[in-house]
């Protein structure tokens, strides 16, 4: 499941918690609910904001021990300065 993070503007506070992509958390007591916390003096209807967070991109520094090569192009049509980012 994707990990989201969330921010409830009543305490300031950002959660990350997981969930489908098919869910939307919007209260403060549903993200305590995913985040196994409870929810320590906010009201549990405080509204929550997803926050637009990125994915790590894949390079070969972190494809396991840091010395594979990176992967091939599977569309065979890269340019040779490598601008499909995988070379």
């Amino acid at each position: 499941m994707p990990t989201y993070d969330y921010r409830c503007d009543a305490n300031g506070r950002v959660l990350e918690v997981n969930h489908r992509m098919s869910e939307s958390l919007s209260t403060w007591g549903e993200l305590c609910k995913y985040a196994g916390i409870e929810p320590a003096g906010t009201p549990t209807d405080a509204p929550v904001h997803r926050l637009a967070t990125g994915g790590s991109p894949i390079s070969s520094t972190n494809l396991g021990s840091g010395t594979a090569p990176a992967p091939a192009c599977n569309t065979g049509a890269c340019c040779p300065t490598g601008m499909c980012g995988l070379n």
